[in-house]
């Protein structure tokens, strides 16, 4: 008997755009609500219209702060969504500047487009949507703990669990009401690998009769971790002595503090010299001070390094907090190392970094996260000679490195890992991956575990 539907509205067979619509007997529920981000048609994807009533929302999941998870919620609510919104407690910290942050990109690149159109005789662009509408979701968040169980009075009962991705990132469990005994679906979320710089290691979950499960990198493996950071000080060290700068594309909220931390310490051994380390990235000042209000989340090393209040004390960190500082950076001709968002390359002040350094052959980018397809740091990656950056063709020849260690997703060995300590044999659906990704993966549970697998289209649904 079917206790409800479960329909794919996003990453699936893609890795971003995380998107899930339960239907159940009492009401409707959604597991995120994120940007599609990187395919060439990703602006004019994210404002399609939704596939469901937003005002027949009654309860939105949100498994962690990134906008491949969460971009779209504020459109949601300008459509009428009034239901709750529930996280984790960082991730109610983080949400909130992320979700501004992206309303004044989406409010700049209106602006820059209608002035375009205008011109050509054209209508106005409307943003996707604005920092006012932002305002209006903060109030619908509801901050819970890792580990408590919640009724929602609607035949369903929820907790997260710690998923190790970045600060405040979780694994959902809902417990679903059926006739003879309840059924458990866990979304996985993004999963982190175990050694992730300051956060916890993920929980593992042991039973489920559905496990929703990412696969980002299901079919690759990662190096370890000093691997990692001797790749990154070789980078380092290699470019200075070339007289170069080093770029360091970086997702503002996990990724740029995990990489302070690494200097850090390779600095306090004695690896590199004493850094100094321009985050040019107003969002990513605001999130690393959401990192350091919340030492229950870290473990034990970065406990006892963090004690100070900032994210080491071997380097120096030094935040612009204007367009004039971000400009200047690109005077520096040397030994400068420079992260900016976006970590994809996909628009944010990167781009500008970019365009000041990436012709010249005595300098390095470092790509320290993946690239979806489509996006200006997966054509870089993938060799192009010269890339298109804000309209005009900048050649690559600076050295590029690619770190896939530094990533905050657990490789394939990590993630079949994670689903071995199943006692249970849940169906899964494989998603939040590419097509080649997620099909590899999904072999590879069957051929490990013998679990029933689905490897989702886009908008298909299935009976639970």
């Amino acid at each position: 008997m079917s206790i409800g539907t479960i329909r794919f509205l996003g990453a699936a067979r893609a890795v971003t755009g995380s998107c899930y619509l339960l239907a159940l007997p009492k009401g409707k529920i959604l597991v995120d609500c994120g940007f599609v981000q990187g395919a060439g048609d990703s602006r004019d994807r994210n404002r399609e219209p939704f596939t469901f009533d937003p005002k027949g929302i009654d309860l939105l999941f949100l498994t962690h702060a990134h906008l491949d998870h969460s971009g779209l919620i504020p459109r949601l609510v300008k459509e009428g969504f009034r239901g709750r919104i529930i996280t984790t407690t960082a991730t109610a910290d983080l949400i909130g500047p992320m979700l501004l942050d992206s309303a004044k990109i989406q409010e700049n690149d209106a602006e820059r487009m209608s002035r375009r159109s205008l011109r050509k005789g054209g209508e106005a662009v409307e943003p996707l949507y604005t920092t006012e509408d932002v305002e209006k979701v903060l109030p619908l968040i509801d901050r819970v703990k890792y580990g408590q169980p919640f009724d929602t009075g609607m035949g369903l009962r929820y907790s997260f669990f710690d998923a190790g991705h970045i600060l405040g990132s979780g694994s959902l469990a809902l417990w679903l009401a059926a006739p003879d005994k309840e059924k458990k679906i866990i979304f996985s979320g993004d999963i982190g690998k175990k050694g992730t710089p300051i956060i916890k290691d993920p929980t593992l979950a042991t039973e489920a009769d559905y496990v929703v499960m990412e696969s980002t990198y299901g079919d690759r493996l990662h190096k370890n971790s000093e691997d990692t950071a001797t790749e990154l000080a070789e980078a380092i060290t290699t470019t200075f002595a070339k007289g170069g700068n080093v770029l360091i594309p970086a997702f503002a909220i996990g990724r740029t503090q995990d990489i302070l931390y690494i200097l850090n310490r390779l600095v306090r051994e004695g690896t590199l010299p004493k850094l100094t380390v321009t985050i040019d990235s107003p969002l990513a000042e605001k999130a690393t001070r959401v990192y350091l209000s919340h030492p229950e989340l870290f473990d034990e090393e970065a406990v006892r390094l963090i004690r100070g209040g900032t994210i080491g004390d071997a380097i120096t960190v030094r935040f612009t907090h204007s367009i004039e500082e971000s400009m200047a950076i690109n005077k520096i001709r040397s030994r400068a190392i420079i992260v900016a968002g976006s970590g994809m390359c996909e628009g944010g002040r990167i781009g500008h970094h970019l365009k000041h350094n990436l012709w010249r052959p005595e300098c390095s980018v470092i790509f320290v996260g993946f690239q979806a397809q489509g996006t200006l740091g997966r054509r870089i990656v993938d060799g192009a000679k010269s890339v298109s950056i804000w309209g005009e063709e900048i050649a690559v020849r600076a050295r590029i490195w690619t770190i896939g260690g530094f990533s905050a997703h657990g490789d394939q060995k990590e993630l079949l890992a994670w689903l071995s300590a199943f006692r249970s044999s849940p169906t899964v659906f494989v998603t939040h991956g590419e097509e080649t990704a997620a099909l590899t993966f999904a072999d590879l549970v069957r051929e490990h575990y013998g679990f029933l697998t689905h490897v989702p289209e886009l908008g298909q649904q299935f009976e639970l």
